[in-house]
């Protein structure tokens, strides 16, 4: 179904990218790519970057730095910010900014501007954005403590403090767009990029 060449590579330390890829049955090395990403999404605010351009150079600034050192490889990045009005959400550092995070969420709807780049040595081949929007409905404070103690750390790894795949998906009376774009990869626009390029069959 994969073809031995090229390699493929994707630039992220996300478990939940990486499973993504490998429950579709495509085969790609996991490399972190270390960039400052708060630093650069503080910058792109300054210079009145949309979040679907910050998403988008994020994702490219951790391909680049892959792929300078795999030039033969298919490089895949990707980034993801939740935007909610005018807010930009980072994944919250521990429980008690999730906690806040979700409330603030809480009743609203929300969209996930998720990013994916496909490099190949110097040269950027494929890229795109997907949207999904999701609407949280009104849950009580009572849920809301349960589902923190249920979950735990977990939620500090994910940008909306939440997993749809998992009980979060008990947050929300609305989901509007691909799963795999929502938890941080959009695959099937992914998987129609690498099999038209012949990593995958058709």
């Amino acid at each position: 179904m994969q073809a031995a060449q090229p390699r493929l590579i994707l630039a992220s330390q996300s478990r939940f990218r990486a499973a993504l890829l490998a429950g579709a049955g495509v085969a790609a090395e996991a490399l972190p790519a270390h960039v400052d990403e708060a630093a650069i999404k503080q910058g792109a605010r300054a210079e009145g970057l949309s979040a679907e351009d910050t998403a988008m150079l994020l994702a490219s600034l951790k391909a680049e730095r892959i792929a300078r050192r795999y030039p033969d490889a298919l490089v895949i990045g990707g980034d993801q910010i939740l935007v909610c009005g005018d807010a930009w959400f980072d994944k919250p550092p521990d429980l008690a900014t999730a906690r806040t995070q979700l409330q603030a969420l809480r009743g609203r709807s929300h969209t996930l501007v998720t990013a994916v780049l496909v490099q190949l040595g110097g040269r950027r081949v494929w890229q795109h954005i997907a949207r999904p929007h999701l609407g949280m409905r009104d849950f009580s404070d009572a849920f809301l403590d349960s589902y923190l103690e249920r979950e735990g750390e977990v939620l500090t790894t994910t940008v909306g403090a939440y997993r749809v795949e998992g009980p979060g998906l008990q947050l929300f009376d609305r989901i509007d767009g691909e799963h795999a774009a929502i938890v941080g990869l959009p695959l099937l626009p992914l998987l129609g990029f690498l099999r038209q390029h012949g990593v995958l069959m058709r």
